[in-house]
């Protein structure tokens, strides 16, 4: 395992809609393996691909809930409803935070290291990282989504996706 380098805004890579992955191997088990640790390093819920420099439809998530770790190969958004408003960071934006809105439940499909295609629902935290990580493999940043930027003083407890 390996801590990667976080990409930092501005990154072309960071704007680009990414490949989606074709091979399921080695290699990809071993790139989840360093996105994990990279995430956990920087005291991340989220990471995608490309935040660690790789065009490719790559994302995990772990909020400290009962799924765990989620690994999303290639998802796509089934459907979402609702709406809830916080705050989100980036581990790309440091410092940076501010309050998104979002669907409150999400369902997703994806596929997991072994390429085995799963389905997924989500709400309200899970389904706002799922979401924002989704966001970086089609090139949105949560900066395009933020309605107000956060102080610091009003940022107590948020955690970076």
């Amino acid at each position: 395992m390996a801590i990667r380098k976080i990409v930092m805004y501005p990154a072309e890579v960071l704007e680009k809609n990414c490949r989606p992955v074709e091979k399921f191997d080695r290699k990809l088990a071993k790139l989840l393996d360093d996105m994990y640790d990279t995430m956990i390093e920087h005291d991340g819920v989220g990471l995608a691909a490309p935040q660690i420099g790789i065009d490719e439809r790559i994302a995990i998530v772990d909020i400290d809930d009962e799924y765990g770790t989620i690994e999303m190969i290639n998802p796509c958004i089934i459907n979402t409803s609702g709406e809830q408003t916080g705050p989100e960071g980036c581990l790309s934006f440091p410092d940076l935070f501010g309050e998104v809105t979002r669907p409150n439940y999400v369902k997703i499909e994806a596929f997991d290291r072994k390429g085995k295609k799963f389905t997924l629902e989500a709400e309200e935290f899970l389904a706002r990282a799922i979401q924002h990580e989704i966001d970086h493999l089609d090139g949105v940043l949560f900066t395009s989504k933020v309605s107000r930027y956060l102080e610091e003083d009003e940022l107590k407890g948020v955690e970076s996706e």
